[in-house]
């Protein structure tokens, strides 16, 4: 037997559509490219400047997914659906000359989970249908698509407390064995994992905890809701929950911190009946964030909060003038 191609797979790190890319992606190369190729996982975060460290790309074939495009000559397959996937004009011209049945991009797709099994049915003519639960739910969980926002708050559903597990997971090893669950198992059966269910009660007894802390921190003025929740120990927390408590709002900004960044969130309210004027994702690009129209983030160094507040401030300012105009314009 030959012995199979190294692939290194980068993903969104702490994100469930970024981890059910990698899944996905994972499948379809064995299922259509190399049923032994061997895989490794690096899981991304956005930062200031070039988020992809040096000697990421040590493989025959590198993989991103969920995850900003780079220009590097050792990146060999590419799937995304940010608006703010490009750090530079530049790079979106090396974007146009790749291959392009290996480098894929549609900012209109809601999950880039979806968006991955698509093309790959549409170049390839993979056949997902053994993953249309998890395909499902991270169109729904990457693209807002809950039915309220207390039933995103609730987190019924096995998916969604996956979605808290991942979304607070700090060890690497974990999100490898998650995602290589995630292509055998169904969503159910790996919440019930121990190496799942042991954290997740202290996890969704922490998303309780935020629940409050973010009753006592927001401040809904405007249509928009601020909470500064630095102090609070809130590295990161279910962004429904400021709809959940102010469904009146239009936006929600937030601080948050640990001990490796200093992060502003940026979101709108997906189930507001006014419509959105804003691109989040242009917002947060100014400075040095990105992510969607709809939602983004801003990843500051640890320890500038003094930087993260004023940006706040000026981002609360801008989302109330659009609140206002966007009122006016439905004749409310």
């Amino acid at each position: 037997m030959h012995a199979g191609m190294r692939v290194r797979v980068l993903f969104h790190a702490n994100c469930f559509d970024g981890a059910a890319s990698a899944a996905l992606f994972t499948a379809f190369y064995r299922d259509k490219i190399d049923p032994a190729a061997e895989f490794a996982y690096t899981g991304m975060h956005h930062t200031m400047g070039n988020p992809f460290p040096p000697g990421c790309m040590d493989a025959p074939e590198n993989v991103c997914v969920d995850f900003r495009y780079s220009a590097a000559p050792e990146l060999t397959w590419w799937f995304d659906h940010h608006v703010s996937a490009f750090m530079s004009a530049a790079d979106e011209q090396t974007f146009a000359a790749r291959p392009k049945d290996r480098f894929f991009f549609d900012p209109g797709s809601r999950s880039c989970t979806k968006f991955l099994v698509e093309r790959a049915r549409a170049v390839y003519g993979w056949d997902a249908s053994r993953f249309d639960d998890l395909v499902f739910w991270a169109d729904i969980i990457d693209g807002a698509q809950f039915e309220s926002a207390r039933a995103a708050v609730e987190m019924a559903e096995p998916a969604l407390r996956l979605m808290a597990w991942i979304e607070a997971n700090k060890k690497p090893e974990l999100a490898e064995r998650y995602i290589a669950d995630l292509m055998t198992k169904p969503l159910a059966e790996i919440e019930r994992e121990p190496y799942i269910a042991g954290p997740l009660a202290d996890i969704l007894g922490k998303h309780h905890g935020a629940v409050e802390v973010w009753r006592r921190r927001a401040q809904a003025d405007g249509g928009v809701v601020f909470a500064d929740v630095s102090e609070d120990g809130l590295e990161a927390a279910n962004k429904f929950i400021p709809y959940f408590l102010h469904p009146e709002c239009r936006y929600a900004v937030s601080i948050s911190q640990s001990s490796t960044r200093t992060k502003l969130s940026i979101g709108s309210n997906p189930w507001s009946t006014i419509p959105r004027s804003v691109n989040i994702a242009q917002i947060c690009e100014r400075y040095g964030g990105g992510g969607h129209p709809v939602v983004g983030a801003v990843s500051l160094p640890a320890g500038q909060l003094p930087r993260a507040r004023e940006i706040a401030a000026e981002v609360v300012s801008e989302l109330k003038r659009a609140v206002e105009a966007e009122v006016a314009a439905a004749g409310r």
